[in-house]
């Protein structure tokens, strides 16, 4: 996998779900308002990146819609004139603001969905909500953020038997739609006593999936030379699925993916557990485009000889990064 460089922008680690993969029901410490970078400052970030090749950005949480004026930052962003500007949201709040969104310069908008059952999803995220996803989508749509897509997380025995209903809801919706496999960073840690720690047997290769969406709608057309870490298929009505395969197949070599966290902390990757703080770049030396440009570049080269290790020993707290 290659592709363009992107950055994934966590603009907060504050989220109005408590999905059992991600965070406890109790929530977590969160980042102090005060220590968040400003939509300014991450503008300024942006700008850097940008000079130091970054032409996609992406903005996630948390969930990025918990944080107010967000529209703002999209319209800063929108105007450093990126190649993409895209949003991962929980859809909560998105039918009150995708036309917003789309105004300030927006451009596509990916859901994150586990479930299409109400009871199913009030156990998984521990709130209430579905036909308020579902009317997000739907206003998506509407507001022309497209294409509108769906991540779906597959747990075995938690929701994997719903994997032929959300290939039937992205046909009828014309949705282009992602199967994502559980990773430990997923927050299957003893925080989430619902789940408990990483467990072999809730996890689904996306092989598994894609051989039971063959068995029940037929062959699946693979579309190679697509940029992003999903692998990209088709069935024969044009419904557009993904599969996103960390732990089974491994995308890392060739990646160009860099996070920026609430905090300004610039990782270069879901399990970077350092990183570098340009928060105290920007706050504390002063930095301007020029030297973040240069930490941009740094990472890029950092991330060339980037080795994860094994997964399974692997845990972040991706509410904090972006998933």
């Amino acid at each position: 996998m290659s592709g363009p460089k992107v950055l994934r922008i966590s603009v907060t680690d504050r989220c109005d779900l408590r999905c059992v993969y991600c965070m406890p029901e109790s929530g977590v410490t969160l980042v102090p308002m005060d220590d968040m970078l400003t939509y300014e400052e991450i503008a300024l970030v942006a700008r850097g990146a940008m000079a130091a090749g970054v032409r996609r950005f992406r903005l996630t949480g948390g969930e990025p819609l918990a944080r107010r004026g967000v529209a703002e930052l999209v319209r800063l962003l929108a105007g450093l004139g990126p190649d993409d500007l895209a949003l991962t949201t929980n859809g909560l709040h998105l039918a009150e603001h995708a036309a917003g969104l789309r105004a300030a310069g927006l451009r596509r908008v990916t859901v994150s969905l586990d479930t299409l059952r109400p009871e199913r999803f009030a156990a998984i995220t521990r709130r209430a909500g579905l036909d308020r996803i579902l009317a997000g989508i739907e206003a998506a749509r509407a507001a022309g953020l497209a294409p509108v897509k769906v991540n779906t997380v597959v747990i075995r025995g938690v929701n994997d038997d719903e994997i032929p209903d959300f290939v039937r809801f992205a046909a009828r919706q014309g949705l282009e739609l992602r199967f994502i496999e559980l990773m430990p960073t997923s927050g299957l840690t003893a925080e989430c006593k619902e789940l408990g720690a990483w467990r072999p047997d809730l996890f689904v290769k996306g092989e598994e999936v894609r051989a039971r969406i063959e068995a029940a709608f037929g062959p699946l057309e693979r579309l190679p030379g697509e940029a992003g870490v999903a692998a990209m298929a088709r069935l024969g009505d044009g419904t557009r699925l993904g599969f996103i395969t960390p732990v089974s197949e491994p995308f890392c070599r060739g990646c160009e993916r860099l996070r920026l966290g609430p905090d300004g902390r610039l990782r270069i990757c879901l399990f970077d557990r350092g990183g570098l703080d340009l928060r105290q770049a920007l706050r504390r030396d002063k930095a301007g485009q020029a030297e973040i440009a240069a930490a941009f570049r740094a990472a890029f080269g950092a991330k060339a000889t980037w080795e994860r290790g094994a997964i399974e020993s692997l845990s972040n707290d991706m509410f904090r990064i972006g998933g």
